[in-house]
């Protein structure tokens, strides 16, 4: 790889990284192709990218954004996990995580905020965006609801109470 290639590589990567939400710092050593071609299909279905790139290559896209921080956890055979989503990277490298023990999560970055492996899984077990989506659909939805059955509950109660009147004076 000659000088432009490599500063091609280091501006593609300094925007992904800028732009991105959360970052996922792993070693992948000791992972077959398939698998580690698995984790790219499984980020890239959550709406994320995977980028494998040298160490010193990956600091040098890093300078000047807000992950600068995870810089040091760029030894050794690393990859870096990102997505816009603040949970969709960190739950889909948890979950590979999980099933591949030679897959380690070594840290991550939202933002300014540097994560260690504790954050990255803590993360990763919020609810994702469309769930979160979801769930406030349903509470905006459940006062309208709530307040068509008080509305109407007024005339029910008193056509019972005429109903009750009325078997009262038959009754008499």
């Amino acid at each position: 790889m000659d000088r432009a290639e490599k500063r091609e590589v280091v501006t593609a990567l300094h925007d992904a990284i800028a732009k991105t939400g959360v970052i996922v710092v792993a070693h992948y050593a000791g992972l077959s192709v398939s698998d580690m071609t698995k984790f790219r299909r499984d980020v890239r279905g959550a709406g994320g990218h995977v980028k494998v790139a040298k160490n010193r290559l990956a600091k040098l896209a890093l300078e000047g954004t807000n992950a600068k921080g995870i810089a040091d956890l760029l030894k050794g055979p690393t990859c870096l996990a990102y997505s816009d989503d603040p949970v969709a990277a960190p739950k889909v490298a948890v979950k590979f995580a999980k099933a591949n023990e030679k897959f380690v999560i070594l840290g991550g970055a939202m933002g300014t905020t540097v994560l260690d492996p504790q954050g990255v899984t803590s993360l990763a077990n919020l609810p994702s965006l469309d769930e979160l989506r979801g769930k406030l659909i349903g509470l905006v939805q459940a006062p309208a609801s709530k307040i068509a059955r008080i509305l109407n509950e007024p005339g029910a109660q008193l056509a019972r109470v005429f109903a009750a009147y009325g078997r009262t004076s038959e009754a008499a």
